[in-house]
């Protein structure tokens, strides 16, 4: 229940979390270490009578998974790439799935022992339910590291990976578990009917986030013309496909089957898919926004998070004994041992079969070292009934309460010594150094800035904006910083990767013009993602070394949700001869304008005629060539399909141009209204009456 007070302690929380990202930088700690330090905080000053509010908002399950949790789980699907995903597909699944159920047996089987071992009588069943829950790993713990420290892409991604499909698999077996711990074991029935719970959880899930996902890519490319509508049904989308998926889970049926759907999986996919598939459907000038509203939305619930698990430290009233100071100990350490177990066999299988996507050792030591824990395996010790008894059960605490006790020590040990350590290990293991590519581009960035700068303080001087002497010290200073920058891309091996480079800025401008034609409808939806892909190929083709791709692929099977929309569109819509054509002359058109923006920018940019690389070794011309031939051969197709359909062509070029001219108005306006020459009633007005002339054409 909503108070006055719970309400006071949410924004006081937000606030202080506001703060945490500048005091955390001073005291060089990771920012989610130090909002637990503050939670901590916060839960000590809530025992002084005039902050005793901070305790009327708590981390509950219901806060957890049907607010905070669907947040994060949107947010981070969001921004993951399906094709890359999809890459990586085999690892992500094994540790997720086998990982964890591999974790699961060895927490508790060696838990169960210890204990034991040390005269404490802890079924089975019981340890077998803290492997579950403490092998769940916190994204966004990790996450935060690895972008803070500069760990690959890569891996980042298939940690992110992991973490989506392990919170699901873990959340089933915890389920499963529990309901075994309840209701007794009963053989053969007990592990068929665990199976296909399991079973149907995963798969339910898969297909209902694939429904909720299409059902509201659709509804935000209806409102695509609308900013405000687009980013709301986003965030619908995240939290009702969550909330409805909890809710079938607990009253579908099938004749007298029980069919559950994972929330987490049937969140995960339809972010997935709105993500990819659907962002083409945001309005262009919308995405961005999109982006950063996520962005801000994770930020908050991440803060909540994380400080309100501090705050749960100082709350937990558990009396250790030392023989439990024993048992935290050797807990954490059982933890330790079973991530490696869950790590290292699997990921060494995958490398044997793999031809060419290996992964590294050291990556590997990442991957086993940087599994933190968080509020997620908190909450789910919180589910587990108070009540809940096991026959000869010899501790003075409850069952729950023993969970409490060395979950409580887990996270402090991942949160206190992984995530203060990560940095360390990473610069150790060498995993933040850049590839040649990636160091190529951070010195052409440098080269760069420090020309812009030496140029535009030079002209500050001579306008009087900055002081003759000032300027000369920052000239001076920049200069040296360009040669010294220009002296380390002169080396051989840097040059042979002039051309990639080059070809990579090109392919970025075909990108962000491709956006701004499908922005003014000069480009179909259908036109949009066929070019989309294209370079897409091309992209991660000339990134691996490859300067020759086939330029007329369009797809690989990646990007598996176009390919399921494709398929559902054939079963309903076919599209229409008129339709074939149109697509074509606008894919032509599209390709000539794009060549055409590249060899302008090639000619024209400050930034391909201040750099020191783009010009060695012929690259320049090699590009601008390839760029030539592509114009001409687009050029050519348009005039062919013209001719051969000469009404549709003269009946799309009309609405092309119309298309432009919006364009045109629509750029002028908004300039106008920048520069305070006409107000919003006004250019609404002259806005209305140049759509009325567009129309009447």
């Amino acid at each position: 229940m909503l108070t006055a007070n719970a309400i006071l302690a949410v924004f006081s929380i937000l606030g202080i979390s506001s703060l945490a990202v500048f005091w955390a930088k001073k005291v060089h700690l990771p920012h989610t270490v130090f909002l637990v330090l503050t939670g901590v905080g916060l839960g000590i000053i809530a025992e002084i009578e005039h902050f005793n509010f901070l305790k009327e908002f708590t981390l509950t399950p219901e806060l957890l998974f049907f607010l905070l949790l669907p947040t994060l789980i949107f947010e981070s699907a969001y921004n993951i790439s399906i094709r890359r995903m999809v890459e990586d597909t085999v690892p992500i699944l094994l540790l997720s799935v086998v990982g964890l159920l591999i974790s699961t047996a060895a927490i508790g089987i060696a838990l169960w022992y210890f204990a034991n071992l040390i005269g404490l009588a802890i079924p089975l069943i019981l340890t077998l339910i803290f492997g579950a829950l403490i092998s769940i790993t916190d994204t966004a713990a990790v996450l935060a590291l690895f972008k803070e420290y500069g760990a690959p892409r890569r891996l980042s991604l298939i940690f992110e990976g992991e973490s989506l499909f392990n919170d699901a698999t873990a959340l089933a077996l915890f389920l499963i578990l529990i309901d075994i711990a309840t209701f007794g074991f009963a053989g053969f029935t007990t592990v068929s009917n665990g199976l296909f719970n399991f079973t149907t959880m995963m798969v339910g899930g898969v297909i209902f986030g694939l429904i909720a996902g299409g059902f509201f890519a659709k509804l935000i490319g209806m409102t695509r013309e609308s900013h405000i509508a687009s980013v709301t049904l986003t965030l619908v989308s995240a939290h009702l496909t969550y909330v409805l998926a909890e809710i079938l889970s607990h009253s579908l049926t099938i004749g007298q089957t029980h069919i559950f759907i994972s929330p987490i999986i049937a969140t995960t996919i339809a972010a997935l898919l709105i993500g990819n598939y659907g962002r083409a459907k945001i309005h262009p000038s919308a995405q961005e926004f999109t982006e950063k509203f996520w962005e801000q939305f994770a930020f908050l619930a991440n803060s909540l998070v994380f400080i309100l698990i501090g705050i749960i430290f100082t709350s937990v009233d558990i009396h250790l004994s030392s023989t439990m100071i024993i048992t935290v100990l050797a807990t954490v350490l059982i933890v330790a041992t079973a991530r490696a177990l869950a790590v290292y066999p699997l990921i060494a299988g995958f490398n044997f079969f793999s031809k060419t996507r290996h992964i590294s050792r050291a990556w590997q030591h990442l991957l086993a070292y940087g599994s933190l824990r968080g509020a997620f395996a908190l909450v789910l010790v919180l589910m587990i009934p108070e009540d809940l008894v096991f026959p000869g059960w010899n501790l003075s605490m409850t069952p729950q309460e023993f969970l409490l006790a060395i979950t409580v020590g887990c996270i402090f040990a991942t949160t206190f010594i992984k995530a203060t350590t990560i940095k360390f290990l990473i610069a150790k293991l060498g995993i933040d150094t850049l590839t040649p590519l990636e160091e190529i581009e951070s010195l052409e960035a440098k080269a760069l800035v420090h020309h812009e700068i030496t140029a535009k303080v030079s002209t500050y001087a001579e306008r009087g904006y900055i002081n003759q002497s000032v300027a000369a010290s920052l000239t001076e200073n920049h200069k040296k910083a360009f040669l010294s920058t220009y002296s380390a891309l002169e080396t051989p091996e840097l040059r042979e990767l002039s051309e990639r480079v080059l070809r990579i800025f090109a392919i970025g401008i075909e990108k962000l013009y491709l956006k701004e034609l499908y922005h003014h409808h000069e480009v179909s939806e259908a036109v949009f993602r066929k070019l989309s892909g294209k370079l897409q190929l091309q992209l991660e083709a000339i990134e691996e070394g490859n300067l020759s791709p086939n330029t007329s692929m369009h797809t690989d099977g990646k990007d598996v949700f176009d390919w399921l929309a494709s398929q559902v569109r054939k079963l309903y819509r076919q599209p229409t001869a008129n339709t074939k054509i149109n697509d074509t002359y606008m894919y032509y058109r599209a390709q000539t304008i794009l060549a055409r923006k590249v060899l302008k920018e090639l000619a024209e940019s400050t930034y391909i005629s201040t750099s020191p690389l783009f010009i060695n070794n012929g690259a320049l011309a090699r590009v601008t060539a390839l760029y030539d031939d592509f114009k001409i051969k687009s050029e050519d197709k348009m005039k062919q399909i013209a001719k051969e359909h000469p009404e549709n062509s003269e009946r799309l070029s009309l609405a092309l141009a119309v298309s432009g001219v919006h364009k045109i108005s629509e750029n002028t306006l908004e300039e106008l209204f920048e520069r305070q020459l006409i107000t919003p009633a006004g250019g609404g007005q002259v806005g209305v009456e140049l759509l009325e002339r567009l129309s009447s054409l």
